[in-house]
């Protein structure tokens, strides 16, 4: 069964966001300017591995809305990201955003469901 890993949060304006955010639920919030995006720690993190402590919890990520991510989305981790795309494709979803390295962590793909809803698939490929 593949889980879900990684929730993204799209902002207008994302210093209103990221503080609306740290104030209201004390998310530790890095900034990583070479990729436009930040890192929403909600959790206590492992200091070696930065995945979560708790299991179940997962931690996430905010970045200027755009054309793909307009709401809330998530991330769905997969063994293989090119055979779950096909997957996608096959059950009716549509790829919206082919697969790109997401620095040295893996690759990520964005897709529409059939209900219209954009989501991502992940691909771990263990680097930091």
């Amino acid at each position: 069964m593949d889980s879900v890993v990684h929730f993204e949060i799209p902002s207008d304006n994302l210093e209103r966001a990221k503080k609306f955010y740290t104030d209201t639920f004390g998310w530790q919030l890095n900034d990583m300017p070479e990729m436009d995006y930040v890192i929403a720690a909600t959790t206590p993190l492992d200091e070696k591995t930065h995945m979560p402590k708790a299991p179940g919890a997962i931690g996430g990520g905010m970045m200027k809305r755009n054309d793909i991510v307009t709401a809330p989305s998530f991330a769905i981790n997969v063994k293989d990201i090119d055979e779950a795309a096909k997957k996608v494709k096959a059950a009716g979803g549509t790829i919206i955003k082919e697969k790109v390295a997401v620095g040295t962590m893996g690759f990520i793909v964005y897709f529409k469901d059939t209900e219209g809803n954009v989501l991502s698939l992940w691909q771990t490929t263990g680097g930091m």
